[in-house]
């Protein structure tokens, strides 16, 4: 009988082999509710017990990335939870905290980032908590040049489920990928 961890050690895992990553490669920068990951009963109650589907997990990108497309930083670091880990892609420094999570997006916004998954690797691990891994492209328009550019980046995105059902990202690294 195989046991699952808890999910504090799951996330203290996720945290442990993101860092890992980040120091092995440079790094880049989702939760909001998904549709239908709560199912209502006879009675009309919201119940969790369910567990989102792949598919619904990997709209989580494609409602961060509609929040990139607002240019409002606010609302895309709204995607992360209370104490999410953002290890971003063009910064050098780890945000752990909404301010530095906005900060980010401030400076990373200005680029007018649209992202595309190229590859992705959904891991649901149970009802509350999911894995998205992979590589996604980023154009960038630079702000002073009006220069395009593309940044192609490996990425893991941890969300967990919130007690209100909504879906926040507890962790999110992305590094360049190293062959350029």
């Amino acid at each position: 009988m195989t046991r699952r961890p808890a999910a504090t050690s799951i996330r203290k895992r996720v945290a442990v082999t993101s860092a890992v990553a980040a120091l092995a490669a440079g790094t880049f920068a989702v939760g909001v509710p998904i549709a239908g990951a709560d199912s209502r009963g006879a009675s009309g109650k919201t119940s969790s017990a369910k567990t989102a589907t792949k598919a619904q997990v990997l709209g989580l990108f494609d409602q961060w990335n509609a929040a990139l497309q607002t240019g409002d930083a606010r609302k895309v670091a709204d995607l992360y939870a209370k104490d999410a880990v953002l290890l971003p892609t063009v910064s050098n420094n780890v945000r752990t905290d909404r301010a530095e999570i906005v900060d980010y997006f401030e400076h990373f916004l200005q680029n007018k980032p649209v992202g595309t998954k190229v590859e992705s690797v959904v891991n649901v691990l149970d009802r509350n908590s999911a894995i998205d891994t992979g590589v996604y492209e980023f154009a960038l328009t630079d702000h002073e040049t009006g220069a395009k550019s593309t940044v192609r980046a490996r990425y893991t995105y941890a969300y967990e489920k919130q007690p209100n059902g909504t879906w926040l990202i507890v962790n999110h690294h992305s590094s360049k990928m190293p062959e350029g």
